[in-house]
């Protein structure tokens, strides 16, 4: 009789329920709290990078086809990168912050402790699985809290790995990776944590911002949006297209929250901006892009016909400028580029999130802001390419978004004194370096005080010398003061 397939354990309510228990004990009896535990995670997070980095590679690209230099740069990387530098400065920030005090509690001195919140869920995006899985995880572990991760469904050679790779090197009493899809992370958020850090879609977000306020957990959301490139004329145009692409393309083929989402040019300048862009597309990806192995797939079929609809929509159809390539069963779609596209078409009202580049024309580029803040979104990210010093004020000034990237897209990223966030629909909260740590802290305040100087005037009886008292030490002149204690009228 040949053997029955083992049955994999149904994760439900009540399996979440014990993963908690389990995690909240040993945080309670202290267990994450140590500098030497965090230390020892971190640097087991890393050794564990570091040993298997052809297996994430792998896993990488059987999710996505993800070229090795960008799997290598853009996650192995910068989680790496996150570990050290975490490893380095963890002892400062942990130490307590001194804080000024006033004349009110003199004498006193005050300081701001940094604790870890407790048992917190992080729920991870598809698009970049392995580090926007463990980054947060970085700065959850160096503030001294346990963690579980559930990393994305749509990118399931990369889960099953992390949960393998997790379980061999990470204390697993305090650090666990829960596999699934819907009814897993249901599962989890009918669970009370003490933070929950989400990166995804906003329609998600709002799932699990509902399920966050059941229990009044604070939540970091880091979502997505339109983010747009406004190219000013006069600038090293070769340069500024190439910096695009490594942004739009280059960038796990559009798949990317920070990607450049649609440019903003004026009518004069768009020709040239289009002409560059065809040379160096090809040069990158040749002239057929289909079959290069630069570029990553779209990640499945359901992503792959939400771009087709967009593409194919009446008010867009006849506006691909370049490219427009599709290959269904190998779910590739070459870089496309669409001129003048009208501002009320589905491309232009929804994150494209793929390779679509659309180009809106103005007359002025001055009038590039009012196309972004007549949208009522905020986006994660917003990019100038200029030489000209008053319109990178006025961009700074006008432009509301996570972050804002002069002559370049998407390196802000890779900044860890930067803090990493969106505002309004992109998203709350913030993360990378010390920004991680705080995310995953309590910033508690502590008052010291001695027994001298006890002020009577905080005690009854309430005589009016004692509110002349306090009047003149909270507002009056040194004169006053003596007056009042005095007596003086």
């Amino acid at each position: 009789m040949a053997r029955e397939v083992e049955k994999k354990a149904v994760f439900d309510t009540d399996s979440a329920k014990e993963v908690v228990k389990e995690l909240r004990a040993s945080f309670v009896a202290g267990k994450t709290k140590s500098y030497e535990w965090r230390v020892a995670q971190l640097k087991a997070l890393l050794k564990m990078t570091e040993e298997n980095e052809p297996q994430i590679a792998a896993a990488l690209r059987d999710d996505l086809s993800k070229p090795e230099l960008e799997s290598y740069i853009y996650e192995i990387a910068m989680l790496k990168s996150s570990c050290r530098l975490a490893l380095k400065e963890m002892k400062r920030w942990i130490m307590p912050e001194r804080a000024k005090t006033s004349l009110t509690t003199f004498p006193s001195s005050a300081e701001i402790v940094s604790e870890p919140l407790g048992v917190v869920l992080v729920i991870s995006a598809w698009n970049y699985p392995f580090l926007l899985s463990l980054d947060p995880v970085v700065g959850a572990i160096a503030a001294g809290n346990a963690v579980v991760l559930k990393p994305s469904e749509i990118a399931p050679a990369t889960a099953s790995l992390l949960a393998k790779l997790v379980a061999n090197y990470l204390d697993s009493s305090c650090i666990k990776v829960v596999e699934g899809a819907v009814s897993e992370t249901s599962a989890l958020l009918e669970q009370k944590w003490d933070k929950i850090f989400y990166t995804g879609n906003g329609r998600v977000a709002r799932i699990v911002m509902a399920a966050a306020a059941k229990h009044l957990t604070p939540v970091v959301l880091e979502l997505g949006g339109k983010s747009p490139v406004i190219v000013d004329s006069g600038i090293n145009l070769q340069v500024a297209t190439r910096r695009i692409i490594a942004g739009k393309w280059g960038c796990n083929n559009g798949q990317a929250c920070i990607s450049p989402d649609y440019i903003i040019t004026t009518k004069d300048y768009a020709p040239k901006l289009l002409d560059s862009f065809k040379r160096e597309l090809e040069q990158f990806y040749g002239k057929n892009p289909l079959e290069s192995k630069d570029l990553s797939r779209i990640v499945n079929s359901n992503h792959f016909a939400r771009l087709s609809k967009l593409l194919d929509e009446d008010k867009v159809s006849g506006k691909i400028v370049h490219g427009g390539e599709r290959d269904k069963n190998n779910l590739k779609i070459a870089p496309t580029i669409l001129l003048d596209v009208p501002l009320d078409s589905l491309i232009m009202n929804e994150e494209i999130f793929g390779p679509l580049l659309p180009i809106i024309m103005v007359d002025k580029v001055e009038d590039s802001f009012d196309v972004i803040n007549s949208s009522g979104t905020k986006p994660l990210a917003a990019y100038l390419f200029t030489n000209k010093e008053k319109l990178k004020e006025k961009f700074v000034a006008t432009v509301s978004a996570g972050g804002l990237v002069v002559n370049d897209t998407t390196v802000h990223l890779a900044e860890h004194t930067l803090p990493f966030g969106g505002v309004g629909d992109s998203g709350m909260g913030a993360y990378h370096g010390k920004f991680s740590f705080d995310a995953f802290s309590h910033k508690k305040a502590v008052l010291y005080r001695g027994f001298a100087c006890d002020a009577f005037v905080r005690y009854p009886p309430y005589t009016r010398r004692k509110l002349r008292l306090l009047q003149a030490l909270l507002g009056g002149s040194l004169l006053s003061i003596i007056r009042a204690l005095l007596g003086w009228s």
